[in-house]
């Protein structure tokens, strides 16, 4: 049809249906002739005179019009991967795609780098910056992270300081757009400089990983056009020279300069530039404080190079002496390590602002409780075994927490990260479930031997009876019992009752074990449930950071549970009937105390997990290679460190509040390292013993036992004690 179009478009105005003829000519006609009675050409047709004016190109217009139209149709009809499909386009259709789809790759090329590499990333420092953790009392007990200062401005700099980095890192700085091409060729003869330019170094370690391959330098290449396209010189100059490693833990030049020669980089002599300029080479093995005389070599590496960029003269470089290092507070800085901090740390970073400032953040930790637990944990007779506890407020926040015997022989935290079953302890969730069903403490459940089954559990001290009440089942901890009262209540009924808790580990559905502690979980996740019981809401989410009282309006919508005041009433009277009569005696405290006690399988865990006053105290004690412990139980020696702990804590038998208030920048505290013996000082025979309350120093003066006390109350002297007889282990009962 398209092609009968075209001829009823060309048609003459006074042609009309059915006149003339219908597409044949005879070779005398003229195809589409207008006639003109002034044409001197007659042509006699059917005695008809008429005048013909000839159009021959008209007519091969439409044919051509003609055969691009079947053309066209024929190549619609042809798949695109086919050769025919794109034999004969046209130039300009050619030209208009190329261009369009340059277009669509340079948007598409702009939008992958503004996810990828948005600016702003450019401005953050690349390492976390260093953040210190503070006791409650404000006592430092950890620092951790980069060193960070506030960004440089280049305005503010002198010129020798950036023109030290300009000609060491990247002379053509200011003239290139990114990539160098010369500038690789003369790093790679003359070995002065580096391939990279200064906005690829700042891709580098801005945006991209540190492998090295040719994909990775394709895109530190491309971001650097990028970055240049955006950022004038000086903001790039200035993100690199903020956030370049200068050793030491010192990102930027700001915390470089000051840490180095505690000045502000406004402030540098020529000297002090250069030698931190040629610390970016390798800034670990150049670091002057460990290495000056390789920093002092590449110093004068870079002052030659400063000459040849024509910053400096000869004689000036002769006059350039290796600058004298300042160097102050080292012991404050080192980052320090406790298992409550490494536990701290990530949560910290969350709450921390993004930017280069310090942080100084306090935590929940209570340093006197976390010196009760170490006390309780070195009076404890543990032999080979290892152990943690974990104190907090029934609002979750932990204020004391020990992860194992001594950190610095092993950092591994076995309140957080060790995975062990928790024994009888998770009966709470069995009998919370069935009380919670409608059952009391009165009600009684089967308590003889299981006989049959492929399941057949024993009672710890193979003691059984027909019936048995709640109350005391719990108390004596009957593993039958428990295991009759899961099937009651059913197993989804306990493990549901677990989640509300917030225990979030995997548990065994339809196991019949799980109600004797099979399922593992960590200490701090089982502590957390028990807080959930103290204070009657619940999920407890253990945190190291203050928690905020939500008011009486935010209480009614922070997504808290509670129970009934019967079923609290009824839990916690199974909770004290196993600290007062039951497996956990060795707990019992002079003010009220609930608690349950938890034995694995062959001894392998042993726990003690109970409240009393606002604490939540959880205890375990076991073997890091799962191997037995014979004659330990949980109302052992965990019940015991739980009832020191708390002796301590609840009758505040610790260490004095401090009479000033700590610097929170100065030294870190080690509360996770033991008190340091006797330490011999030369072969006079004098020894010096640091305990947590001072340092005495003990020896003879012409043969007369002397020591010598320095702690809050200044310097004094006294006869040297005696030493004493470290305290004897209690025999467990049977």
């Amino acid at each position: 049809m398209g092609m009968f179009r075209i001829f009823r478009r060309k048609d003459p105005p006074e042609q009309q249906p059915g006149s003339g003829h219908s597409g044949y000519f005879p070779l005398q006609d003229a195809p589409g002739r207008s006639w003109d009675d002034d044409d001197d050409d007659i042509v006699y047709r059917s005695g008809t005179a008429r005048r013909a004016a000839p159009a021959w190109d008209e007519w091969d217009s439409r044919l051509d019009q003609l055969d691009r139209s079947v053309a066209q149709v024929e190549r619609k009809r042809q798949k695109w991967w086919r050769r025919a499909y794109w034999q004969g386009r046209r130039k300009r259709w050619w030209a208009v795609r190329i261009v369009a789809a340059i277009i669509a790759l340079f948007f598409a090329l702009v939008a992958w780098l503004a996810i990828t590499a948005p600016l702003s990333k450019s401005l953050q420092p690349i390492a976390p910056p260093q953040v210190t953790l503070l006791a409650s009392d404000g006592t430092p007990i950890a620092r951790n992270g980069a060193v960070v200062e506030a960004p440089v401005e280049v305005a503010e700099l002198p010129p020798h300081v950036v023109e030290a980095f300009i000609a060491t890192e990247d002379r053509r700085f200011y003239s290139h757009w990114g990539v160098d091409p010369r500038g690789i060729a003369r790093a790679a003869f003359t070995g002065t400089g580096g391939g990279s330019t200064i906005t690829q170094q700042l891709a580098k370690f801005t945006f991209l990983t540190p492998e090295r391959s040719l994909t990775r330098k394709a895109r530190e290449a491309l971001i650097a056009f990028w970055l240049e396209a955006w950022l004038s010189k000086d903001e790039i100059l200035e993100r690199y020279l903020s956030n370049a490693y200068f050793g030491d833990n010192m990102y930027g030049l700001r915390a470089a300069s000051l840490h180095y020669f505690y000045r502000q980089p406004e402030n540098l002599k020529p000297n002090q530039a250069a030698m931190l300029a040629g610390l970016l080479q390798a800034p670990s093995a150049y670091a002057p404080t460990d290495h000056y005389d390789r920093a002092e070599r590449r110093m004068k590496i870079v002052v030659r190079s400063m000459v040849a960029a024509g910053y400096l003269t000869e004689a000036e470089a002769r006059a350039m002496k290796p600058p004298r290092l300042d160097v102050r507070n080292l012991d404050g800085d080192l980052p320090t390590g406790t298992y409550f901090a490494d536990w701290a740390l990530p949560e910290a970073r969350t709450l921390s602002d993004v930017g280069y400032s310090r942080e100084t953040l306090t935590t929940t930790l209570d340093s006197r409780l976390q010196e009760a637990a170490r006390r309780a944990i070195a009076r404890a007779p543990l032999g080979k075994a290892q152990v943690a506890l974990v104190a907090m407020h029934p609002n979750g926040e932990v204020v004391a927490m020990i992860g194992g015997k001594d950190y610095a022989q092993s950092a591994f935290n076995r309140a957080t990260q060790a995975q062990r079953q928790p024994g009888s302890t998770f009966k709470l969730f069995v009998y919370l479930a069935a009380l919670d069903a409608g059952m009391s403490p009165d009600d009684t459940i089967d308590g003889s031997e299981i006989t049959e089954g492929s399941y057949r559990p024993k009672n710890a001290e193979g003691r059984y009876a027909p019936s048995i009440t709640l109350a005391d089942a719990f108390a004596h901890s009957s593993n039958v019992a428990a295991v009759r009262l899961q099937q009651k209540v059913g197993t989804s009924a306990v493990i549901a009752m677990a989640r509300q808790l917030g225990v979030s580990s995997k548990l065994a559905e339809g196991d019949p074990s799980l109600a004797l502690g099979t399922s593992a979980m960590n200490l701090l996740e089982l502590t957390a449930a028990y807080a959930g019981v103290a204070g009657n809401s619940f999920p407890v989410e253990p945190t190291a950071f203050p928690v905020e009282s939500p008011g009486f309006l935010g209480s009614l919508f922070d997504g808290k549970d509670s129970f009934s005041s019967r079923t609290e009433s009824d839990i916690k009277q199974l909770l004290r009937k196993a600290v007062n009569e039951g497996t956990g005696r060795a707990a019992r405290l002079s003010i009220p105390n609930f608690g349950k006690t938890g034995t694995t399988q062959d001894h392998r865990d042993a726990l003690f997990v109970g409240f009393a006053g606002d604490l939540v105290v959880g205890v375990w004690v076991g073997n890091d290679d799962d191997t037995a412990m014979p004659g330990v139980y949980g109302g052992t020696i965990p019940a015991r460190i739980w009832k020191d702990f708390m002796t301590q804590a609840l009758g505040r038998q610790v260490a004095p509040k401090p009479t000033s208030r700590p610097n929170p920048q100065g030294p870190v505290k080690p509360l996770d390292v033991p008190d340091v013996g006797d330490i011999p000082l030369g072969d006079s025979g004098a020894t010096l013993n640091i305990d947590s309350g001072g340092a005495t120093i003990n020896g003879e003066v012409e043969g007369v036992p002397v020591g010598v006390r320095i702690d809050a109350n200044g310097v004094q002297l006294q006869p040297q004690a005696a030493p004493t007889a470290p305290p004897q282990p209690q025999p467990a009962p049977s």
